[in-house]
């Protein structure tokens, strides 16, 4: 077999993304299709801007669902003569594999493509719950700081500008360097930082339904009962069943991302309760007699969710940056593993000769985060016309 060219690499590399060019079709369907219903989701496909960035953000999160359909090869497997081969380099013996490396190998000879796609999911893993954990967290803290004032925000504040005040760069090395790792550091941070999501989602349905007994104790026990079940397995690994467990390397790296966002979100989040606590809504619940955490829950939180959703949007885009960045210094991350940094940083020594290695990876970076800054500029279009 001869070696592929552009425009065959270009027709087999789009063939394995079938099952992404389907799920994306349906997803766009039914958006557009019932968007007036969708609120500010639905409102998204009327930027086009927005749009763009959602179908990059769409594309790569079905990628990481469909990664074991799209890959070609396992991307830590090692095939002979294979390395450094450019794109379209065929396998001397397939021996029942996919006969082409699509888009090369790397310096010890795997697969640059099924890399690039497997670093997805490693990625999205991460991302996108990481930054959750962080708005909880910064939203749990943030509220009554603002609300309430006082010692508590002089507090709080101080707190959280202790943390902003060391360079990002410098925390994240410190937090997952291996002398920290071996010490119960980042299993105390991880219990105390995970279970504020739980505490959050407790008084947010406590305050909702505090009249309804019946409903908020079903409601709040769900909470209480998976809540405890996920921490105990995501932090000490004590799942029975399996189904929630974290390694101790992706354990530091998200402690390590979750607490250096969640200052950042507290702050956004403060400053916009100081501005809507003084709205008339929010004087007329407090005429009515609701409770504090009713009004932060209820009547705060839901007004300031448009500045909050962007943000959100941002803060994956900044925490995909800083994963490849630990990737590309090779720390909180196992050596083999596929996520982007560690990919790039693999490539980077052999960048002037065989630049594929790294500059797929590196594009497939820049492609997720200009996904997201464009949907969160969409988004802010469009919510800054409520």
């Amino acid at each position: 077999m001869e070696q592929l060219g552009w425009l065959a690499i270009g027709g087999r590399v789009a063939v394995q993304f079938l099952p992404v060019w389907a799920a994306m079709a349906l997803v766009f369907a039914v958006s557009i299709r019932w968007k007036r219903r969708l609120g500010l989701y639905g409102r998204v496909f009327d930027s086009r801007v927005g749009t763009l960035g959602f179908a990059l953000v769409l594309f790569w999160g079905l990628t990481a669902l469909f990664a074991d359909l799209i890959v070609t090869h396992d991307p830590f497997a090692q095939v002979s003569q294979m390395r450094n081969a450019p794109p379209g380099t065929p396998l001397p013996d397939p021996a029942g594999r996919y006969e082409v490396f699509l888009l090369g190998g790397d310096s010890i000879a795997r697969d640059v493509f099924s890399r690039a796609v497997m670093g997805a999911r490693e990625v999205l893993r991460i991302a996108p719950f990481a930054a959750m954990i962080s708005f909880m967290i910064g939203i749990a803290l943030g509220l009554p700081a603002g609300y309430f004032g006082g010692k508590l925000d002089t507090g709080l504040t101080f707190l959280a500008n202790l943390v902003l005040a060391f360079p990002v760069i410098l925390l994240f090395f410190l937090l997952v360097a291996p002398d920290i790792q071996e010490t119960m550091l980042p299993v105390t941070m991880a219990g105390v930082l995970f279970v504020v999501p739980i505490l959050f989602l407790t008084v947010l349905l406590n305050a909702r339904f505090f009249t309804r007994p019946a409903q908020r104790n079903l409601y709040v026990g769900a909470v209480l009962v998976l809540g405890v079940w996920a921490w105990s397995g995501l932090v000490f690994n004590a799942d029975p069943l399996g189904i929630w467990g974290m390694s101790p390397n992706i354990l530091n790296v998200f402690v390590a991302v979750v607490f250096v966002n969640a200052p950042t979100v507290f702050r956004i989040v403060r400053g916009l309760t100081l501005d809507i606590r003084t709205r008339d809504y929010v004087a007329a619940a407090q005429t009515r007699g609701e409770g504090p955490w009713y009004i932060m829950m209820w009547e705060i939180l839901p007004n300031a969710r448009g500045p909050l959703i962007v943000d959100f949007c941002l803060r994956i885009g900044y925490t995909t940056i800083l994963l490849g960045t630990l990737g590309f210094f090779g720390l909180g991350v196992s050596p083999e593993s596929p996520d982007w940094g560690s990919t790039i940083n693999d490539g980077r020594r052999l960048l002037t000769i065989h630049p594929h290695a790294a500059l797929v990876p590196a594009f497939s970076l820049m492609s997720l985060v200009l996904g997201l800054n464009l949907l969160a500029d969409g988004l802010r279009e469009e919510s800054l016309k409520d």
